[in-house]
């Protein structure tokens, strides 16, 4: 199973949320893939520079490092999510 992280679960991740924490914790432990979107990461980014949060901003890079950040750069997508 993939797990694809919304911009709520990254944030209550960063803030050591202790029931998100030990989903998480769970999920890594049985190796379960997981992703955020660049929208995600766009949001969170974006919050924790408006609220000068530097060591929420360092935890993030990091973790970005080590879980996929996927893009929206197929043509197909884009052209679906505006043909509504």
């Amino acid at each position: 199973m993939s797990y694809l992280l919304d911009s709520n679960i990254v944030s209550y991740i960063l803030k050591r949320n202790v029931i998100v924490d030990q989903k998480f914790r769970e999920v890594r432990r049985l190796k379960q893939d997981v992703f955020i979107s660049c929208i995600t990461y766009y949001e969170v980014k974006r919050g924790l520079l408006a609220i000068n949060a530097t060591r929420q901003l360092a935890e993030f890079n990091k973790f970005c490092q080590t879980y996929k950040i996927l893009l929206i750069d197929d043509l197909e997508i884009i052209e679906l999510a505006i043909a509504d």
